[in-house]
């Protein structure tokens, strides 16, 4: 090869070199940034699972935070009433979505905003009343169904399976909880035919103590923690109450064995934050959120503390152990 046809030949590459890279740049600069809300009743720890399911999901979208993404997290640490503020704060900051966790969350969200696209994580979207139905759901908001309805049955089943002498159990829960409301009536149908007598409580922030001590009062012996954001938001204390009286119990949110729960049987969170991100990524590429149906989760998880079974006393089914998802030893 001549001289001449050696500098034509650096010449071509170092060209289609400069193309790659242009290329390539389009290619990373092509997801503008997107800043979103993320607002959950309860605190950072219980929904933990659900938000780095978002985040490996937005990830996996050449979503970057501190480059192309920003997340601005709000959490109202079980006081309810402080969803209102918190939104609207968020709503101040020009957000380009919001994610809400729970009904109640969404609920407030869709009385501030008619414009500002939401995101939601609702035990069940039709019967909170957000949407009319799970394939149209309408105006600014979409998301993810829990299906926690149709799975809260299996709460007291597992727990019955686990220690079959039960006979009086709590169910803790939160009355405002338009979902948890009719989960209730649910377990409470069902909880004759397995032999149990339940007794509900409400649990108050602004009097956790007061509601402990009634369920210390009732001589219940074993306890039923709804999948509920204020319940969620003293888990650590509840946690510790049924390892005081020696009470079986089984959570609604999966996070709660690894926290020392004796059992959790729920959604699977991560899995449904990275589907989420599906949404949100839709959305900021400009698809409207009616035009997005609402799915059902059927993803399951199953968690037992095997050192917490241990602790109470319990000789686990081996067959149990076989179905659940993770045992925590």
């Amino acid at each position: 090869m001549t001289a001449v046809g050696r500098l034509v030949r650096r010449g071509l590459i170092a060209a289609l070199a400069a193309v790659i890279a242009s290329t390539a740049g389009l290619g990373q600069n092509r997801v503008r940034q997107a800043n979103i809300g993320y607002i959950s009743p309860s605190d950072s720890i219980s929904i933990n699972e659900y938000l780095r399911g978002v985040r490996k999901g937005l990830s996996n979208r050449r979503y970057v935070e501190g480059r192309n993404l920003v997340i601005e997290e709000r959490y109202a640490d079980g006081f309810t009433d402080r969803l209102p503020s918190l939104i609207s704060g968020l709503l101040a900051k020009k957000m380009d979505l919001l994610m809400t966790v729970g009904s109640q969350t969404a609920i407030v969200a869709q009385h501030l905003t008619s414009s500002v696209p939401i995101v939601f994580l609702s035990g069940d979207p039709t019967k909170a009343g957000l949407v009319p139905s799970l394939t149209h759901p309408g105006a600014n908001l979409t998301g993810l169904s829990l299906a926690s309805t149709e799975y809260s049955v299996k709460w007291p089943e597992l727990l019955k399976e686990v220690a079959p002498n039960l006979r009086r159990v709590a169910l803790v829960w939160n009355p405002a909880n338009p979902v948890v409301v009719e989960e209730v009536e649910q377990i409470r149908h069902i909880a004759p035919k397995l032999g149990l007598e339940i007794e509900t409580f409400s649990l108050s922030p602004s009097n956790i103590d007061g509601s402990l001590a009634a369920i210390s009062a009732a001589g219940v012996d074993g306890l039923i923690l709804m999948n509920d954001a204020v319940v969620e938001s003293f888990a650590g204390r509840l946690i510790a109450f049924a390892a005081e009286r020696d009470l079986p119990a089984i959570w609604g949110s999966g996070f709660a064995p690894m926290q020392g729960a004796l059992m959790s049987y729920s959604s699977n969170y991560f899995a449904l934050g990275q589907r989420a991100a599906h949404y949100v990524d839709r959305i900021l590429k400009g698809t409207s959120p009616s035009d997005l149906p609402i799915e059902q989760t059927t993803v399951f998880t199953l968690r037992i503390n095997l050192r917490t079974a241990k602790a109470l006393g319990l000789s686990l089914p081996p067959s149990l152990l076989q179905r659940a998802d993770q045992v925590i030893e």
